[in-house]
C-alpha cells in the first residue's frame, strides 16, 4: 500500500502567506545552518523580503523572538535561531510526525472515528499580519464589557475590551493564553511628540518598511524585543508624518478593536 502523508497545514496564514508552517520552519532551520538570513532564502527558495516578512511573522507569534540578527547588513551581518525558535522547529516537527502516524491510520482504516485526527490538518486562517500570543494578567469586570490587559512579548501590555459573555466563553482569566488579533487598517499612526493626545494603546516603533500605492501606504514598524506591527493608513496622511523608512511613529489602537482568539 502507498504511504500518504498528510501534510502538517496547521497553521496562521496571513493575506495567503504562513505565519508558521511547513515552509517557514524549513527557513529557520536553514538560517540555524547558515547563520544567514540571505543564504537560508536561496536554499529555500524564498526571496530576500518574503524571508524577513516571514521570521518577522513568526517572532510576533512567540513569546520571545525565534529570530535574531547581528549588524551588517545584507552581507555582511549575520542572523540566528533562538532557543525558543529551536523549541518551535522541534514542537512543529514532532506534530508533523504524529500527523504521518495519523495519514497512515486513515489509510489503512479509513475515516470512520478519525474525524477528530484529520481536522488537526486543516489549519486555521485568519485574514490580519498582526497575530501575538499573549497571557491575560489582569480582568476587570464591569457591567457590560471587560477590559482585558494581555503581555506580549518581554515587556509589552496590549489592552483589549469584550463582552462579558465573551470573557466567559474564551474564559478569561489572569494566566490565560491567547491570541490578539489586530487588523492593519484599526491601527492609527501618529507623530512621536503627538502620541499623548491619543487614548487607547501605544507603541512607539521605527518604519523599516513602507509601500505606497495610490491611495494607502502600508507601514512595517519595529517596536522592539522582535516584535513588528504592520499598519494600512491613507498616504497622504503617511506622507504629512514623513514616515520614511527610519523614522519614529507611535501606533495606536482602541482596545475594543482587538480580537482574542483561544483553542
Amino acid at each position: 500500500m502507498t504511504d500518504r502523508k498528510i501534510s502538517a497545514l496547521l497553521a496562521l496564514h496571513s493575506d495567503g502567506r504562513f505565519l508558521v508552517g511547513h515552509d517557514r520552519i524549513g527557513l529557520l532551520e536553514k538560517v540555524a545552518d547558515f547563520g544567514s538570513i540571505a543564504k537560508a532564502a536561496q536554499a529555500t527558495g524564498f526571496s530576500y523580503k518574503t524571508a524577513w516578512d516571514s521570521v518577522n511573522a513568526v517572532n510576533n507569534l512567540l513569546p520571545t523572538p525565534a529570530f535574531r540578527t547581528r549588524p551588517g547588513g545584507r552581507s555582511g551581518g549575520g542572523a540566528e535561531v533562538t532557543e525558543e525558535g529551536r523549541r518551535l522547529i522541534a514542537t512543529f516537527r514532532r506534530l508533523e510526525e504524529k500527523l504521518s502516524r495519523i495519514s497512515n491510520l486513515i489509510a489503512e482504516v479509513g475515516l470512520e472515528g478519525q474525524e477528530e485526527a484529520l481536522l488537526w490538518a486543516l489549519g486555521v486562517r485568519i485574514s490580519t499580519r498582526n497575530v501575538f500570543q499573549a497571557e491575560v494578567s489582569e480582568v476587570k469586570r464591569w457591567t457590560v464589557d471587560v477590559e482585558v490587559a494581555l503581555k506580549f512579548g518581554e515587556d509589552k501590555i496590549l489592552m483589549a475590551t469584550v463582552t462579558n459573555s465573551a470573557a466567559n466563553e474564551l474564559e478569561l482569566a489572569p494566566g490565560r493564553k491567547v491570541l490578539a488579533l489586530v487588523k492593519a487598517p484599526f491601527l492609527r499612526l501618529h507623530a512621536p511628540e503627538r502620541a499623548q493626545e491619543t487614548g487607547g494603546n501605544r507603541f512607539l516603533g521605527v518604519v523599516t518598511e513602507r509601500t505606497d500605492a495610490e491611495r494607502n501606504s502600508e507601514i512595517r514598524l519595529d517596536i522592539g524585543h522582535g516584535k513588528t506591527l504592520h499598519a494600512v493608513a491613507p498616504r497622504q496622511i503617511v506622507e504629512s508624518l514623513g514616515l520614511e523608512v527610519g523614522a519614529k511613529a507611535v501606533a495606536t489602537v482602541d482596545p475594543s478593536q482587538v480580537i482574542l482568539a483561544v483553542n
